[in-house]
């Protein structure tokens, strides 16, 4: 299932945050080798995780994070406008129809509809909150991934090549594209609506105890 958690509720589910931060530091820093800060738990994370982003999680059947990514509206900081415009021309993205997503994750060993799910949960929160447009920075790994599921970004710039490329994009959302990945991922778009409803129809609850 998806859970749509803002930071200062994570406290609720300790289990699926812990397991999220522990497997941002083994996708970002030991397998991609990027540049970011791990702490002496071993969770990965920045600046932007203590400005109260929302996290839209998949937990598997163990209570774990199966995929996440974290999503900022683009009126307040962003990683791209603070980071990345030698990319977008050296234009800052600002508009309160378009949010900013980043730190996309997969657990190691995650079935492919986890990440289908995480993009079909992004377009359904983008429906529900009334936005046009996301916005993100992705690297050379991504585009397979986009192009399979049917959601492709529109490229506003890019630097390095092959496996160092960096890119930031623009995804349309839309009620075809949440239909088209739902097609092809077999994840129905109503299962996804139900995970959003369950998400914001009441407070967080601490997560249960797996064994």
């Amino acid at each position: 299932m998806i859970r749509f958690v803002y930071a200062e509720d994570l406290r609720a589910f300790p289990v699926l945050a812990e397991s999220m931060f522990r497997d941002r530091a083994e996708q970002f820093g030991a397998r991609l080798g990027w540049d970011v800060d791990i702490n002496e738990y071993g969770w990965e994370r920045d600046e932007y995780d203590a400005l109260n982003p929302l996290y839209i999680i998949w937990q598997d059947a163990r209570g774990r994070h199966g995929g996440s990514m974290r999503v900022m509206p683009t009126l307040g900081r962003t990683m791209i406008n603070e980071h990345f415009t030698h990319l977008t021309g050296g234009v800052a993205i600002q508009s309160p129809l378009i949010w900013e997503c980043t730190r996309f994750c997969l657990a190691p060993g995650a079935p492919g509809r986890v990440a289908a799910g995480l993009l079909m949960a992004g377009l359904e929160m983008g429906l529900r909150f009334g936005l046009d447009q996301a916005l993100g920075v992705f690297d050379a790994r991504m585009p397979r991934i986009y192009g399979r599921l049917g959601h492709s970004p529109d490229v506003i710039g890019s630097e390095g090549a092959g496996r160092d490329a960096v890119s930031v994009g623009l995804w349309r959302i839309t009620e075809e594209a949440l239909a088209e990945i739902g097609r092809r991922s077999g994840i129905r778009p109503d299962e996804v609506a139900a995970w959003f409803d369950a998400s914001f129809s009441a407070p967080a609850l601490p997560e249960a105890r797996v064994a």
